[in-house]
């Protein structure tokens, strides 16, 4: 139907959104969302994750999560495309540092926990931190002037 060439480096990873008739796709340069069924870009996520991200996975309240080699775990605002959240894998004891990667993440039914798959050798639950309020877990975020997709 069509190819699409939005992205400067290989294309890791992409999650469809479990609701709207769109999808985000990641590499190392930049994590892009695009709209189905024709694939037109919508636009990049805000922050840059600085690490080869594997994979990715999205939830219905739109809560985005992508895993990178590097053991990072970023959270993401669907819509605005704002990194609200960062965390950090911790592998298990007697691994490398450099097995910290993470290579598969998904939701569970509930979209409130995660699953991940991780290079040593472990799969780890998240879940979210139902103690975190609005002022444990401040949200500061202003949207960028020249966006106008609130």
């Amino acid at each position: 139907m069509s190819t699409l060439t939005h992205h400067k480096k290989s294309v890791r990873a992409m999650a469809p959104h479990p609701k709207e008739h769109s999808f985000a796709s990641a590499s190392a340069d930049n994590i892009k969302k695009f709209s189905l069924p024709k694939g037109e870009f919508l636009h990049n996520m805000l922050s840059q994750q600085k690490t080869i991200i594997n994979t990715m996975a999205v939830n219905e309240d739109g809560v985005m999560a992508t895993g990178g080699d590097n053991g990072s775990l970023w959270f993401w605002d669907w819509r605005s495309g704002h990194n609200f959240q960062q965390a950090h894998t911790i592998v298990q004891p007697g691994s490398l540092d450099s097995e910290a990667g993470i290579y598969a993440l998904s939701y569970d039914v509930t979209g409130t926990r995660l699953v991940s798959c991780e290079a040593d050798k472990t799969i780890k639950m998240w879940k979210e931190d139902e103690t975190a309020t609005e002022q444990t877990h401040p949200l500061n975020f202003k949207p960028p002037k020249d966006i106008r997709r609130f």
